[in-house]
This record gives C-alpha cells, structure tokens and sequence, in this order.
C-alpha cells in the first residue's frame, strides 16, 4: 500500500481543526447544555440502555473515563446503573425519565445546530454536501477497518464461515450445505491462511486462502457482512490475501464462484482475474478465475 501523503495528512487535520470547532465540540457547554460533548454522547449512545462493555468498545473509550463519567451522569439523576439482567458480571447503564428528556432536547438542539449550518447554502449545494459527508463517512468506516490473519480454527473465524454459509444459503436457489466449507487444517500453517476484518472489534467480514499445488493457491469463502457492504472492503479483504499469498512463494491464484453472485465475478474482473476454464469439480462453481501475482508486496 502506497505512504500516507504529507499534504493528505494535512488536509485531513485542517477540516478535522474546523469541524470540531464549528460544531461546538470543544466547548464545555456543548449545544447550550450544561455538559461537555463526551457525556452529550454518552447520552445518545446509552439510548435504550446498554451494558458498559459495550459501550467501551463501541466508542473506543477507556474503562476508567467511561466509569467515571457513568457516575457523573448517574449522580445527576440522568442514568441508572444497575446489574446486567443477563450477565451479573457486566454492568447495564439506562436512562431515567430525566435522562429521556435531556436527550430529547439534546436532539432538538442538534437538529437546530445542522439546520443552521445547511441554511446558508442552496439546495443544490446542500446536496452536494450531503452526498460529499456519505462519501467520507464510507471512507472513514472502511479506513477503521482492520484485516488480521487468525487460525482457521479460531471462534472469529468459524463465526464468520458460519455468517458466510447462511448468507449464501438463502442467495443461491439449490441452497448451501455447511460441508462445503473450508477445514481449519486446510487454512492454517504452511497450508494455508484466514483472515478476519474487525470494526470496532466485531468481525464483518473474511477469506480464505489455502495451498493447491506448488506455486498454487486458492481464494475461498470471500465475504462481507451486509452491515459493512459497498465500503470496499472486499476488495481490501482481497488484497490482503494476494499479500499473504506473495509472501508464501505463490505465484498463481484461483477461485471459482456461483452464478448468482455477479457483484463477486465483477470484484474480481475488476481486480485482475481472468475467468478460466473449469479447473475443479465444485457444486458451487459456475464462474473459474485466475491472476498471476507479480510477487510479493514491497
């Protein structure tokens, strides 16, 4: 992957400057309110009530900072801590009525925030915004992603080869037979890879590469959960496997793919493959690809 750019990195921190700025995020009294911007969103995470744990990995936040603006809030009579229903170990955060409507107003205010901003520009120039902050929110999501190799065996691993096979269950009209999925031995080690792409710790997507023949390998189980789709992050997942097959001394890649999935065959048109004839005898496979790798990744 090609270096950061200096003025990239530039530009990134001066829209970052006037954004957090022009939104009131560095004032204390964010929105007029009597609160600074972390315990305003802390508000509108806890919504309908939600264990602390959760929390800390949905906001990335440390576990102390959370704790103790929890109790801030608590001692305001906005939130209500309490034993999780479901687990005594965790702890479930929830909003009392007082909470309810501070956040209510929160919203209202917000709302008056954005409608202030967008008024000085025309119709057309709010449509353009809007779509530019669409494009930057897909982008930010899929620059946060990260993709990590892990045993085939590992529970991530199986939980998405799980998510895979349902997936493509309901998608392919003869169905699927969970049998047809790779054997942690077949992707782990020297004989092959799987690699998981997290969000914010969740896994939402993975693949799978395994060693056909010297020289040979073999993409399988390519997938993205529907949540994290049309990011690009397939195509990441893919680059990720070519790097590790480089890195293994392979030199050719195949894979074969369903009719029904032509979001798929078009991927990896896109990307380099070449549809090839039949090279295996699979239940699945209607579509047969191949791409010469270059070596490995500099």
């Amino acid at each position: 992957m090609d270096p950061v750019s200096t003025q990239h990195v530039a530009e990134f921190r001066r829209f970052n400057r006037y954004f957090t700025r022009r939104i009131g995020a560095l004032d204390d009294h964010y929105l007029g309110q009597d609160r600074p911007l972390g315990e305003a969103r802390l508000l509108f995470e806890i919504g309908e009530g939600v264990s602390l744990r959760e929390l800390r990995t949905r906001l990335g936040l440390d576990a102390g900072y959370l704790s103790r603006m929890a109790k801030t809030l608590q001692a305001q009579g906005l939130v209500r801590i309490s034993v999780h229903p479901d687990d005594s170990r965790l702890r479930r955060v929830e909003l009392t009525r007082a909470g309810r409507t501070e956040l209510k107003e929160q919203n209202r205010r917000a709302d008056a925030l954005a409608a202030g901003l967008l008024d000085g520009l025309t119709p057309a120039q709010r449509d353009r915004l809007t779509e530019a902050m669409g494009t930057a929110r897909r982008l930010l999501r899929l620059a946060g992603i990260t993709v990590a190799p892990v045993d085939g065996a590992a529970p991530d691993a199986r939980a998405c080869l799980d998510a895979y096979a349902a997936d493509i269950d309901a998608r392919f009209p003869e169905g699927f037979d969970k049998s047809d999925l790779v054997r942690p031995e077949e992707v782990s080690g020297e004989a092959g890879a799987f690699f998981v792409a997290y969000e914010e710790g969740r896994p939402v997507g993975c693949g799978a590469l395994r060693r056909l023949a010297p020289g040979i390998g073999e993409l399988r189980h390519v997938w993205v959960h529907p949540d994290a789709r049309r990011l690009g992050l397939a195509r990441r997942i893919l680059a990720a496997l070519e790097t590790e097959a480089a890195a293994r001394g392979l030199t050719v890649l195949r894979l074969d793919t369903h009719a029904s999935l032509t979001e798929a065959q078009t991927m990896y048109r896109a990307c380099g493959y070449a549809e090839i004839p039949p090279y295996s005898e699979h239940a699945y496979g209607d579509h047969w690809f191949e791409k010469r790798l270059s070596g490995p990744a500099g």
